[in-house]
């Protein structure tokens, strides 16, 4: 049985990334990549489907965990009555290989401690065969299965054939160290030499921190952010450039329901939020390799651009249901791939020109690509800009004029306006104008509800739609518009549970999927920004409080929250979470500093 979602932490090499659990199991991990089929798949099952365990042998008195100071090297401290011991989980940055870490090191006393390794390739399809391999160096094992290959190189294993499990037991003094490591290697392929671990150890730390230093955080949740930002980098796929939306799948949205979804894919919704939230805290070389994957995505036909892609632009991810992983505590099904990437959503198309104006305020200078892609998408979006579409939330069911993509199409015509008026660049500003002026005509005659005093989820609607709280940002509307007002009053009335936003009322069925959700804690970030910017600095931190509260010992956030429950839900880390968490402690740095 997995723990629950909080009790995971992250470790990663920017290429992929495990989740260890505070009982000293990695229950997932993708090897080599983030959307690797998993060696680990325990989240989704239980021990049989695949997890890395070292532990205390003996009765646990005590246990806390950390990451080294802003890197993401896990250090967990283990008490048992005979002395006490930390492991260091990590995986090497820079190595171009896919290496783990496990490195246990004495503190008092002595520790014992036990291991046990069971290998499952493939979502736990395949199982391999282990060996001995005393050729590749030490105490080492490799096991096969297909294309895929493992070598661990550490204490003994022993095999436990009935249990299709190795084991070893191992104690630690004060002083002492043991190394663990294990490496993914290409089955065809000789097992890679094993590493220095001391030397790997002190460059991944240096690698973490030298890129830290750079990030220019606020005052006020401050800790918070600074993680944030660090969460950011390390779903980031170090060769390509792309981020996924979350290192896992299939984690619930709804406990024991359906509602599973793979999010190891890059969004280019999220990849714009990220370009803009790394360019406001300074991570300029970053952005422009944002940017540079960006424009890679986009390159081609605007007809054939996608809302998701995979981490090197794969296009084609098409969704598939596991039967090798039963799901997280039986939450079923298990997905790989994600349907929507077929759909239409309107409002990517702003969400990418106002990350791209963004980077050319902050003095990121076009080249010849980006303001031709940019052009060719202006084209598409002047030809589509009339289609119903399946909305932020990748609604399933039928397609609708939502409010909130009408609005951030007008975003997007008002982006490559600025761009000529403002920056000089080569367009039909005219038309351009005269689009925005007459969408935002429609969305003022069909998105508006008199009686409601707001506007709506979708044309026609009587609803609203948290993701409503972002016509102020994109600028559509001031935070204190009479209209921006009266929608932040009929959200707060409808979508408000136990205090914290939902997404938008799962029982109208508009969705057309069955089961509800817990509150998404990125429309609760959104509500701090509306807050701290239309004179409620109270309620914004009130909330912003509660929010942060919700991340665990080690600063990581899942996409929702039960409340009643009080966990985290959904998969995890995941990064709209957190690049909304930042965004909203900027909106209450902005308001303290210009109040004081």
């Amino acid at each position: 049985m997995p723990l629950n979602i909080e009790d995971y932490g992250l470790i990663g090499d920017g290429h992929t990334a495990a989740l260890v659990g505070n009982d000293g199991s990695i229950d997932w991990l993708c090897l080599p990549r983030f959307d690797s089929a998993s060696t680990f798949g325990a989240l989704l099952g239980d021990e049989d489907h695949g997890r890395w365990l070292v532990a205390p042998a003996g009765d646990i008195v005590s246990t806390s965990r950390e990451y080294l100071e802003d890197t993401f090297i896990l250090v967990t401290h283990w008490e048992t009555s005979s002395g006490k011991a930390d492991v260091t989980d990590f995986m090497p940055q820079g190595d171009r290989r896919a290496d783990i870490v496990r490195r246990i090191t004495g503190v008092e006393g002595t520790v014992d401690f036990r291991q046990e390794l069971r290998v499952r390739f493939d979502y736990a399809a395949a199982l391999p065969w282990m060996r001995q391999a005393p050729d590749a160096g030490g105490n080492a094992v490799i096991g096969v299965a297909g294309p895929d290959a493992i070598v661990i190189r550490g204490p003994q294993l022993i095999a436990e054939p009935q249990s299709h499990a190795h084991g070893s037991q191992f104690t630690v003094k004060k002083g002492e160290s043991v190394d663990i490591v294990l490496t993914w290697f290409p089955s065809h392929r000789q097992a890679p030499e094993a590493i220095d671990v001391e030397a790997r150890l002190t460059h991944t730390k240096a690698w973490w921190r030298d890129w830290a230093k750079s990030c220019e955080a606020p005052e006020k949740y401050n800790t918070q952010v600074h993680r944030s930002l660090l969460v950011l980098r390390a779903l980031t796929h170090e060769d390509t450039g792309g981020i996924v939306a979350a290192a896992t799948t299939s984690l619930p949205e709804e406990f024991g329901g359906s509602r599973n979804w793979d999010y190891r894919y890059v969004w280019l919704r999220d990849a714009s939020l990220t370009l803009y939230v790394l360019i406001a805290h300074g991570f300029k070389n970053e952005a422009e390799a944002w940017r540079g994957w960006l424009l890679r995505a986009l390159a081609g036909d605007p007809n054939d651009v996608q809302i998701m892609y995979g981490l090197a632009g794969e296009r084609r991810l098409t969704e598939w249901e596991l039967t090798t992983l039963p799901g997280y505590a039986d939450a079923a099904p298990v997905r790989v791939g994600n349907g929507a990437f077929v759909q239409y959503q309107g409002d990517m198309f702003g969400e990418v020109m106002l990350a791209l104006q963004r980077a050319r305020e902050a003095g990121i200078e076009e080249t010849d690509l980006s303001w031709s892609l940019q052009r060719a998408l202006m084209q598409f979006v002047e030809n589509n800009w009339k289609r119903a579409d399946n909305g932020i939330w990748e609604i399933r069911g039928p397609k609708r004029h939502f409010t909130h993509s009408r609005v951030m199409l007008w975003a997007a015509f008002d982006c490559a306006v600025k761009a000529v008026r403002d920056f000089g660049m080569e367009g039909p500003v005219e038309r351009w104008e005269q689009l925005r002026e007459e969408l935002r005509a429609e969305i003022e005659l069909k998105g508006w509800n008199s009686t409601l005093g707001s506007y709506t989820q979708y044309y026609g609607s009587g609803t609203v739609d948290a993701s409503l709280l972002q016509l102020a940002q994109v600028g559509y509307l001031t935070p204190t518009d009479p209209r921006m007002l009266g929608t932040v009053a009929a959200i707060e009335a409808s979508l408000l549970r136990d205090g914290l936003l939902m997404r938008y009322l799962t029982e109208t069925g508009v969705d057309g999927l069955p089961g509800g959700e817990h509150p998404f804690l990125a429309c609760s970030f959104w509500l701090v920004e509306q807050y701290a910017h239309s004179g409620r600095l109270d309620d914004a931190i009130a909330l912003m409080d509660r929010l942060v509260g919700f991340a665990n010992d080690l600063g990581l956030l899942s996409e929702e929250y039960d409340v009643t429950g009080e966990r985290q839900a959904g998969n995890t880390p995941q990064a709209l979470s957190h690049l909304t968490l930042v965004r909203a402690a900027d909106a209450i740095q902005s308001e303290i500093s210009a109040a004081s």
